[in-house]
């Protein structure tokens, strides 16, 4: 098992934590995501899989949904 916290810029309501987590949730091995809210700021993406995920592929899907992968918050 591997957990691993990512900052995610652009986030400000419920639809975008919700767009994130059906995107990080769709790689592979991806089995849990949380997300801690920073309206405004660099809200906290926490990934739980079987695996550690390669995070040029969590990059990929944080900009499908629309926000910006940054440095862990």
């Amino acid at each position: 098992m591997s957990t691993t916290t990512y900052g995610v810029d652009g986030m400000t309501c419920a639809h975008c934590v919700a767009s994130v987590t059906e995107e990080i949730g769709l790689i592979p091995g991806a089995e849990n995501v949380s997300v801690d809210l920073v309206n405004g700021g660099t809200s906290r993406v926490t990934v739980t899989s079987a695996v550690a995920l390669d995070r040029s592929l969590v990059a990929a899907a944080v900009e499908e949904a629309g926000y910006q992968l940054v440095a862990a918050a």
